[in-house]
């Protein structure tokens, strides 16, 4: 993450990010981030898998 801070959800797991955390997330794996007060700035990179992209707005629920 380059700045801000927010939370990051991956499956059913909910972790705290800040400033500068690297989270390696395997391909299969559903993600999705929330800002915190400050919003949040990311860089993601990885290669193309088949299946990449797909949304589902529904996912994030607490």
């Amino acid at each position: 993450m380059i700045s801000g801070s927010g939370r990051m959800k991956l499956d059913d797991e909910i972790i705290e990010i800040e400033r500068l955390d690297a989270i390696r997330v395997a391909p299969q794996v559903w993600r999705s981030f929330t800002p915190g007060p400050d919003g949040i700035e990311v860089l993601a990179f990885g290669p193309r898998y088949d299946g990449d992209g797909e949304a589902d707005p529904e996912w994030w629920k607490e």
